[in-house]
């Protein structure tokens, strides 16, 4: 069964990234395009300050975008699979397509929404060259954390259920998680290298089509793979 729904968790994910990439296509390139010409702008008045592109925009927004996301989809959408099948029947008694639903909000949440509060989306102009490696390491760093977080507060919550009603320990768990998040993001470092006189209407434009983008992607594995589950479940009975 667990064969089953993994390569119908990959399929999912990369149709959810095929979405995902219309969106990306329609709201978020457009906003990089601009992000680019500002940075073309201040390049300008320095020589020698602008480098060759070693690929192509065009390709950028087609087949490299596509092929990102869609290796991206195929890989969240495998481990979505993989914790679908470990926590059916075992994290709460719910049907398939409620629970898939449940973890597509949770992943949503613990891996773009939350990290994206201390390390928000920001175009690729943007940011220095010298910091990327320092910027990416902080930005899984913020993932890690709050996913770890989070399963410590599943497992806070079951051993004050033992002791408290139901929803108090709910509510200490997620308390428990906000301040383990909080704390591990004022020690990971503060990063912001948007230059003053960036427009803010772009920033803010692309911030929010990435997550848009996300909650496509995220949503549409939910969907697909919560009705794919169910019938493969049953076909199993």
């Amino acid at each position: 069964m667990t064969g089953n729904l993994l390569w119908r968790g990959m399929l999912a994910g990369i149709l959810a990234a095929l979405l995902a990439t219309l969106f990306a296509r329609a709201f978020a390139e457009p906003q990089i395009d601009l992000a680019i010409a500002y940075e073309a702008a201040h390049a300008a008045h320095h020589a020698g300050a602008q480098e060759a592109e070693l690929v192509s925009r065009e390709t950028q927004k087609g087949f490299g975008l596509l092929t990102a996301l869609a290796l991206y989809g195929a890989a969240v959408g495998g481990i979505f699979a993989l914790v679908f099948a470990y926590g059916y029947g075992r994290i709460a008694q719910i049907g398939p397509r409620s629970l898939a639903l449940v973890l597509a909000a949770l992943a949503f949440l613990l891996i773009v929404l939350v990290p994206g509060i201390k390390y928000p989306q920001t175009p690729p102009a943007v940011g220095q060259h010298e910091t990327v490696g320092l910027r990416t390491a902080a930005y899984f760093a913020m993932i890690a954390l709050s996913v770890c977080a989070a399963l410590v507060a599943a497992r806070m919550r079951a051993v004050l259920a033992r002791t408290l009603r139901g929803f108090d320990a709910g509510l200490l768990a997620i308390a428990g998680y906000v301040v383990v998040v909080a704390l591990g993001a004022l020690l990971l470092p503060t990063i912001d290298e948007v230059p003053a006189d960036f427009p803010a209407a772009i920033l803010w434009n692309f911030r929010l089509a990435s997550l848009g983008s996300q909650l496509l992607l995220w949503t549409t594995i939910g969907v697909l793979f919560g009705r794919w589950a169910a019938a493969t479940l049953e076909q199993d009975r």
